[in-house]
Order: structure tokens, then C-alpha cells, then sequence
């Protein structure tokens, strides 16, 4: 009897280390292709997608290199030692426009064409910097934190009740996105140097965003327009309510008030309701990898996995049904984005870090 009790417990244990070293080859193989294929060692700087004659700029958008600086800080946390944070943050310098009221980076790089600045691009680097802060304790990032939250508060006012616009000096619309986000990196500069401060403007909006976007089945639209008499815009993306569920698990963390953990687990149940089926997650890679933050701060509150587990079954049938086999890239198209190749790369990695 005994010897059979543990045989299974072994089965199981080696199963946990295969899913954990498919994972981190996985993420591995990403990496290496998206250095390969969409990195420029001239000029330091990545690519859109792997497809020239469809890129409209010569390098990438910011967007993509927010979900690419966030997946080199899990891939030097699954790989000490390694410096995969280093080329992604040099890139990132360059697109840096310190312009009033505050500095910040812009959408596109600064020397080749001056271009918009968004909270949510800036708030999402930030967060990343963040994350490394922890990580490492390097006070640079802590800085750079510090320097994304003064531009971020550039984008609030009162209209609508409160809240951040989505993009520097466009009031037409406020946003789950750059709300979510703002609410995470006020939480990682409270829990970096315990100033009020920060915790304020965490609460602020996110009694905010809870009032104004947040739906009954605990999913989040995407914004309200101030401009048309305060109109809901009702789409629902996963990073959307990703950022939320975290949110609530910070808060929880901060604050040991169990609402907050109620609240995540309501959000995390409607958003398995919402958009998983077939296995998979109906959204963008990042998107995904977005709302996989949320879940492993949930588990490593209450210890569910069935949502961990739904984006593991979710990770591997975009592996076996989305991946080039040439490149080993993913997406459905024959041109390869730079955005999506970094969201998975970080599921991967953090799904391989999963104890």
C-alpha cells in the first residue's frame, strides 16, 4: 500500500518537473527567436514583426517592448545570472522624451520621429522596473518607477469622477488600461518605500475604476468617454480584468482586509467564465500573460490552481497548434509580432517558475 502511495506521488512529481522544463524550453526557444529574428544589434533596437513589408516603422512600437521588458525579468528569474534585461532596457532608453509637464517615454523612438505619449505604455514599463526592483534591489529601477508614477499623475483629473485618461493629451477617453496598471505600480512603490502616499492614489483608483468599469460578472470594459455624455465602452479584454484581480490581491496583501481576496477570487471566476473555452483563452498572447499575473497572485494566496492550471492546458495548445516549426515562433499569421512572441514567453517562464 505504502509503496504504491508513493509511486503516485513520484508520478506526480515528475510530472510537475516535465511541465516546468517544457515550459522554461519553451520560453528558451522564444527568446532565441526573438533575438534572432527580430532584434537589431546595430542600432540596439527590435522589429514589429518578422515580415518587413509589414511593419509601418522601421522598429517596434513601445507596446511591444512592455511586454518584452516584463518577460526578461522572469527570464532572468528562472535564469540567474543571465542579462536578459539589459539590450531590452537600452532599447527602451531610446525611446525616452523628456519633454514637460513631466518626462516620459514616447510611442515610437525619439530620434527617429517624435510621436504620443500613453500612461498605459509608460505604467506598464513601470511596473516591469519594478518587478526587477524586487528582484534585485538595483535602486535604478526603483527610480525609473518613481520618474513613470510623476507622469502617470500628469493624467489625472476630476472629469468623469476621477480616473487617468489613456493617452497624454487626449481627453476623450479613460481606461481600464491605464487605470489597472496605474493602481499596480502605486501598489509596488507603497511596498518598495511605504509612503502613503502611493497607497492613496492606489485606492483612489481603484474605487474608481470599480465604480465606473467594473461589470456584474466581476469582468471589466474597457472605458468611459467623457466626451459622450460619459459612455461605456463595454469591450472586455483579459488584461483588463488581469490587472484588477491583482490588484485585489496587493490590496489584500497590504491591507489583510478580506474583501479584497473575495473580490479577486469573484474577478477570476468570471474571467474562466467569460473567456476561456476550448482550452484556450480568447484574447491576445500578452493580454493572456496579463491575466496570468492575476492568477498566480491568486493561487499564492488561497493555493486554486484550476485557473493556473486552465492557462497551462492553454499555453500548450499554443505550442502545439500555433508554433512555426522553422522559426518557433507563434501566431496564426505568417508574419510573427514581436508583442505576441514576449507574451508568451513570459506564460511560459512564469508558468516554469510555478513551485
Amino acid at each position: 500500500m505504502y509503496r504504491s502511495v508513493w509511486l503516485t506521488v513520484a508520478y506526480i512529481l515528475s510530472g510537475a518537473t516535465l511541465f516546468a522544463q517544457n515550459n522554461a524550453q519553451r520560453a528558451g526557444l522564444l527568446q532565441a527567436a526573438v533575438d534572432k529574428h527580430l532584434y537589431e544589434p546595430r542600432t540596439g533596437l527590435y522589429i514589429q514583426t518578422s515580415d518587413p513589408a509589414k511593419n509601418h516603422n522601421p522598429h517596434a512600437d513601445l507596446w511591444g517592448l512592455c511586454a518584452l521588458v516584463q518577460a526578461a525579468n522572469e527570464m532572468e528569474g528562472l535564469h540567474p545570472g543571465k542579462a536578459y534585461l539589459k539590450p531590452v532596457v537600452k532599447a527602451i532608453d531610446q525611446y525616452y522624451d523628456p519633454i514637460p509637464p513631466a518626462p516620459g517615454y514616447a510611442s515610437y523612438v525619439v530620434k527617429e520621429r517624435r510621436e504620443d505619449r500613453y500612461y498605459d505604455d509608460n505604467q506598464w514599463i513601470g511596473i516591469a522596473y519594478l518587478d526587477a526592483y524586487a528582484r534585485t534591489k538595483q535602486r535604478t529601477y526603483l527610480d525609473k518607477g518613481a520618474e513613470i508614477y510623476r507622469f502617470m499623475m500628469t493624467g489625472f483629473d476630476t472629469v468623469s469622477g476621477g480616473g487617468l485618461y489613456w493617452k497624454e493629451g487626449d481627453k476623450t477617453t479613460k481606461n481600464t488600461c491605464s487605470n489597472g496598471p496605474g493602481i499596480l505600480l502605486a501598489l509596488q512603490l507603497y511596498e518598495a518605500t511605504h509612503r502613503k502616499t502611493y497607497l492613496d492614489t492606489a485606492l483612489l483608483l481603484y474605487q474608481w475604476t470599480n465604480k465606473h468599469l467594473r461589470n456584474a460578472n466581476g469582468v471589466f470594459w474597457d472605458a468611459i468617454k467623457p466626451l459622450e455624455n460619459n459612455r461605456i465602452d463595454s469591450a472586455t479584454y483579459t488584461y483588463n480584468s488581469g490587472t484588477m484581480l491583482e490588484a485585489n490581491v496587493k490590496l489584500y496583501r497590504i491591507t489583510r482586509q478580506p474583501q479584497y481576496l473575495k473580490e479577486a477570487q469573484q474577478i477570476a471566476a468570471g474571467t474562466l467564465q467569460r473567456f476561456y473555452r476550448d482550452g484556450r483563452f480568447h484574447s491576445s498572447y500578452w493580454f493572456n500573460a496579463v491575466l496570468l499575473r492575476g492568477y498566480l497572485a491568486l493561487y499564492r494566496e488561497d493555493k486554486d490552481r484550476r485557473y493556473v492550471d486552465a492557462m497551462q492546458t492553454y499555453a500548450d495548445k499554443v505550442w502545439e497548434e500555433d508554433r512555426d516549426a522553422g522559426s518557433n515562433m507563434l501566431g496564426k499569421k505568417p508574419e510573427k509580432e514581436l508583442l505576441g512572441q514576449a507574451g508568451m514567453m513570459e506564460i511560459y517562464a512564469r508558468l516554469a517558475a510555478l513551485p
